[in-house]
């Protein structure tokens, strides 16, 4: 079902980096799966390692020179976003970097460009290896 522009645009930053972090832990959960050779414990384990907001914040890295205008400044939304909550395990700046990315990919998928997706995804593993 296609969201009209307007009203995605009219989202909060946290009801965008809800759906991106969704969006997120499954893209990883399936790369980490297509692997087929972990236990479902080593699973957990490097979906959390890949999930949290320091893992998030280093993938922000390694796509930032090739977001568009546009995704780069619905990433910085996200990013100078004010939440409520304290990150734990994490600097602040990490946080903020990981709501980003997760804002991002909350954005993109609402706006079903699942290629897109894909693509950033794709250069966020391959960063990894």
């Amino acid at each position: 079902m296609l969201i009209p522009e307007k009203e995605i645009d009219a989202m909060s930053v946290l009801a965008l980096a809800h759906m991106g972090d969704c969006v997120y832990e499954l893209l990883v959960r399936r790369s980490l799966c297509i692997r087929g050779t972990l236990t479902a414990g080593a699973l957990h384990r490097e979906t959390v390692a890949q999930v949290c907001a320091r893992a998030q914040a280093k993938a922000v890295r390694s796509i930032l020179p090739v977001l568009s205008e546009r995704e780069t400044a619905v990433y910085k939304r996200g990013r100078n976003a004010h939440s409520h909550v304290a990150p734990k395990n994490t600097s602040e700046g990490e946080y903020h970097a990981a709501t980003g990315l997760e804002t991002l990919f909350g954005w993109l998928y609402l706006r079903e460009e699942t290629e897109r997706i894909e693509e950033l995804f794709a250069l966020i593993g391959r960063e990894e290896n």
